[in-house]
This record gives structure tokens, sequence and C-alpha cells, in this order.
């Protein structure tokens, strides 16, 4: 397995495993790192592997036991191995009590920093007081991937979700000797109760109409339902499959992206005060009035032919980028544009910086969606409402 060189703020981890004692994530990845060890101890103990005939076995196998285990991070669910002779007794549970600041720290690592077989053996070690393998610490992570895979395709049946925000980001990733680079397609949720989620995260090898519209294939496949808005970039390969996937929604250019683009279009020179005229445009919180000043611009300055892209680009896409003003004014700021998207996409580049080239598609999607599902869980356990509005008049 490929190592990755992380550079590890001890202080960072200790303030994140503080603030996520009670994360479900922490849970799940102990109880699958406990079942495992267990199972290793077990075979250890019997000295073969299942169905192994050989001179050295000392026992047999004989089924599992359940039980409770309480931990700092509250009760797991373990299943115990047992033995025909009836003498097997995992020392998990007492070596667990001497380290289990040290495992979780380091397991959690593994998931929100993307950390190398090298550093998570090392906890292992500690934990079974005993050198273990690389390709045990390899299997180890392996197991903890249905973990994710659970998450990135829950049912979204019961649940409604009137706004959808979506966007992309590249990675390097190795496949068969080579680095490509490939889409990580990404989607925020704002339910009827204004909270958002992250419903979606998707790997696919390129961004066009085709994999925009597998991913929101994969989406509806989950039940998700209809969205009334859908706020993206302008990439036109998105903006045909939200065409095709979801007719009859809304869709609302990024405001952020659009200025951009328009931005671009004008000498690098261009005065502060005109830039700030089309910024005063998109500060309006009604129709009629963006509309008023966006007709005031482009008659003042279509004729100078050093703005004269710019108040195309501005005319061209001036209606997609203010639908989101026919809704209530308290809501429209962060509905603006995919900038809550764009933050959550620096949390995964912070990340991506120090392990710069993924060794594989498993790895990727194992250490950004338990990254993006520790995010998820913070943002579900707050009780303040990312949208305050009344789902009847959207």
């Amino acid at each position: 397995m490929t190592q990755l060189n992380i550079t590890i703020d001890s202080d960072q981890i200790q303030t994140l495993i503080a603030q996520c004692a009670a994360n479900e994530l922490a849970k799940n990845v102990l109880t699958t790192v406990f079942n495992q060890i267990m199972e290793q101890q077990r075979t250890e103990y019997i000295k073969a592997n299942d169905y192994e005939r050989c001179d050295s076995r000392q026992s047999s196998r004989n089924g599992y036991y359940n039980r409770d285990f309480t931990t700092r991070i509250g009760r797991l669910e373990l299943r115990v191995p047992r033995t025909r002779d009836g003498n097997f007794s995992p020392t998990i549970f007492e070596q667990y009590q001497r380290n289990e600041k040290a495992l979780l720290i380091t397991m959690m690592e593994m998931f929100i920093q993307g950390v190398s077989t090298r550093k998570v053996s090392k906890a292992v070690e500690a934990l079974c007081g005993e050198t273990v393998s690389k390709s045990f610490v390899s299997n180890l992570s392996k197991q903890l991937d249905p973990i994710v895979e659970q998450w990135r395709y829950r049912s979204l049946k019961d649940m409604s979700y009137p706004f959808l925000i979506v966007d992309v980001l590249y990675l390097k990733i190795r496949e068969a000797e080579r680095v490509i680079s490939m889409s990580c397609h990404i989607a925020i949720g704002v339910s009827d109760s204004g909270r958002r989620e992250i419903i979606g995260l998707y790997l696919s090898k390129s961004e066009t109409a085709n994999t925009w519209a597998d991913f929101f294939n994969y989406l509806k496949e989950r039940d998700l339902s209809r969205p009334k808005y859908v706020i993206s970039d302008a990439h036109p390969g998105l903006v045909q499959a939200i065409r095709q996937c979801f007719t009859g929604s809304t869709w609302q250019r990024c405001q952020a992206h659009f200025l951009r683009n328009i931005f671009d279009s004008m000498p690098k020179k261009t005065e502060k005060h005109i830039k700030d005229e089309i910024k005063a445009i998109f500060h309006m919180s009604s129709v009629e009035s963006a509309r008023e000043l966006k007709n005031i611009f482009i008659k003042k300055y279509e004729s100078n032919p050093k703005l004269s892209k710019a108040c195309e680009i501005l005319d061209d896409g001036f209606e997609d980028a203010i639908q989101i003003l026919q809704l209530p004014e308290n809501i429209q700021r962060r509905l603006k544009t995919t900038n809550c998207l764009e933050r959550l996409n620096e949390e995964i580049r912070r990340r991506e910086r120090v392990i710069r080239i993924f060794p594989n598609q498993a790895s990727a999607i194992r250490i950004i969606g338990a990254l993006l599902m520790d995010k998820n869980e913070e943002w579900l356990s707050t009780n303040k409402k990312y949208l305050d509005f009344d789902p009847a008049v959207i």
C-alpha cells in the first residue's frame, strides 16, 4: 500500500477528538477495529487459518458472542470470537483501557487526515502488544470502507430537499502506474427543516454532461425528490444535466462565479467604482430593482469597447443569476452562491495537499467520505438552522 507522508499536528488532533467524543463515526471505526483485532488474536491462538489443516492447530473456531463495551465515546456492540476449548480470551479490553486515547486519536487521524499504514500500525501495535504486518493494517482500513459506502448510498426517501447545491473538484489519483485527474462531485441538500446535509459524493474521470447526469441519477436512485432550486456554476455540461435530470427545477447560477466571469472579461486596470456598480446589481433583494440597475449599467457602458464584452456577459447570464430573488429576502444571501460548498472543498483541499496523490480510487473515497461524514454529523448536531423558511411558500 502506498505510503502517504503527512505532518500531524497533535494539538489539532486532540481538539478534534474532544469535539467528536460522541461522534458516531468514531464508534463505527472502533467497533470495526476491535472486531478485526480480536479475529486476528483468535487465529494466532488457534495457530491456523480458517479451514486450514495443520499439526500446529491447537483448537478450532466456535462462533461468536455479543458483548457491549463502554468507552468514552459511547457503548460499542462487539462480536467476540470463541474457540472449542473455551480457553481463548481476547486481551483487547484491558489493553484498550491503557491505550484508549492513543488508539482513538490515530484511527481518527487515518480517516480525517489520511494517514500511512506505518502510523496506523504503531497504534495497533500498542493495542495488541506485538508487531503487526502492513497487510494487516491495509486490510484493517479496507474493513472500514463499508461504513463510508453505507453513508454514501443511504436512502433519501423520507427527506425533501427544496435546495440542492452542487460542485466538483479535481483530485490526483494513481491508476495502473499512471496519475490521472478525476472529478469529485459533491452535493449539499437543504431540507424542509432548514438544515443542510451532505447527500452526495461521486468520482468520475471527467466533467461532462454525461458524468453530471450519472451523478444526479445516483442521487435519484437513492430516492432524492426533485429539488425546487439547483445552485451551481455555469459549466455547460452541468447546466445541461440539470435541465435533463431535474425537469421543472429552477437553476440558480452562482453569482460569485458569474461576477468572476464578468470581471475576467474587463481590463485589469478597470476602475474600482465600475466593478462596484456591477456588484451593487446583485445586492438588490428584488427582481425589479436588480433589472433596473443592470439596464442602467449596460446603457452607460455598452458603447465603451473595453467594457462591451462585460456588458454582453452580464446581459446574457443575468436572468439565471437572479432566480433566487423570487424567494423570501431572509434566505436569499445563502442561496445566491455555492460558497458553502466551496468552503467544504477547501476542507478537502487541506487534506489533499498533504496527500498529493491518492494511491487509488478506494482510498480517495475512504478519506474524503470520512471527512464529509464527520462534517455532516457536525452540521446535523447543531440546533441552528442553515435557512429559516416556510416550505409551503417556496
